[in-house]
C-alpha cells in the first residue's frame, strides 16, 4: 500500500504533482520532491510532514537529464529504493501553428516528452529490485487533436507511445515494474498560466471556467493506480470532468 511506498514525483510544486504529493503524505508515504522553484518545494515538503508524511527534494529541471538522474541518486541515498516515480511536469502553451511560436514549440517538446528522463534515472534501481512502478500523466489531449492544440497533442501522443512500448518491454523482461498512463481532461492546475497567445487563453479559460475539476480528482487516480495490488495496472486512466464533452 501507498504508506510502504518510496514515491519520485517531478513537476511536484504545484498542480497534479503537489495535489498528488499531499494525497499521499495522509498515507504516511516517503517523498521525493523535484521541481524547479525551491521555495515551493519547502513549503510543500513542511505540508507533507504536517500531513503524516516524509519528504526530502532536489531542484530538478526535467530537460536536464543530470538533475533527474541525480534526483533519482537523491531517492536511493536517502530511502534506498524507487518504488513509484510520477513524471508531472508539463506545459500547454496552445495555439495555431500558422503563429509560429517556435520557443513554445520547443518548450512543449523539451519538457513533456522528456518524461523520457525520468524514466530512463527509475529504471536501473527498478529492474535490480524486480518491481517498481513509473506514471506518466498525459493528457486526453494525446488521444484527441483539436485546432491549436497540434504540438502540445503531439507530444502527449508522444507520452502514450513511450508509455507504451515501455508496458510491453517491462512486461517481456517479466521484472515486476508496472507502467500507468493518467490521461486528464480540463483540471484546475498552473497550465494555462504556460499559454503565450491571449486569444488562445482567454477561450481555454473560459472553457476550464465552466468545466475543471480539482487536481485532487487526478491524484486520487494516481493513488488508486498505485494501491492496486502488485500482479496488476492500470495501464490507462482517462479522467474528465463529468461533463466535459471533447
Amino acid at each position: 500500500m501507498t504508506e510502504t511506498k518510496i514515491v519520485v514525483i517531478t513537476g511536484a510544486s504545484s498542480g497534479m504533482g503537489e495535489a498528488t504529493a499531499k494525497l499521499l503524505a495522509k498515507d504516511g508515504a516517503r517523498l521525493v520532491l523535484g521541481a524547479r522553484r525551491e521555495e515551493r518545494l519547502k513549503i510543500l515538503k513542511s505540508e507533507v510532514e504536517k500531513l503524516g508524511g516524509q519528504a526530502v527534494y532536489g531542484m530538478t529541471d526535467v530537460t536536464d537529464v543530470a538533475q533527474v538522474e541525480a534526483l533519482a541518486q537523491l531517492t536511493m541515498q536517502t530511502f534506498g529504493r524507487i518504488d513509484v516515480w510520477i513524471n508531472s511536469a508539463g506545459i500547454m502553451p496552445q495555439s495555431p501553428l500558422a503563429d509560429k511560436r517556435i520557443a513554445d514549440w520547443d518548450n512543449m517538446i523539451d519538457i513533456n516528452i522528456k518524461t523520457l528522463y525520468g524514466i530512463g534515472a527509475a529504471l536501473p534501481y527498478m529492474n535490480k529490485q524486480q518491481a517498481g512502478q513509473i506514471i506518466n500523466v498525459s493528457s486526453v489531449a494525446g488521444h484527441i487533436a483539436h485546432q491549436n492544440s497540434a504540438v502540445y497533442s503531439a507530444t502527449k501522443f508522444a507520452v502514450q507511445a513511450i508509455s507504451e512500448s515501455l508496458r510491453q518491454e517491462m512486461a517481456a523482461a517479466q521484472n515486476n515494474v508496472r507502467v500507468t498512463v493518467v490521461a486528464p481532461g480540463a483540471v484546475n492546475t498552473e497550465l494555462l498560466s504556460s499559454v503565450t497567445d491571449p486569444q488562445v487563453k482567454a477561450g481555454m479559460a473560459q472553457f476550464y471556467d465552466s468545466f475543471a475539476i480539482s487536481a485532487d480528482r487526478v491524484a486520487l487516480t494516481i493513488k488508486q493506480a498505485i494501491d492496486l495490488p502488485a500482479d496488476a495496472a492500470w495501464n490507462e486512466v482517462i479522467i474528465r470532468p463529468t461533463n466535459q464533452i471533447g
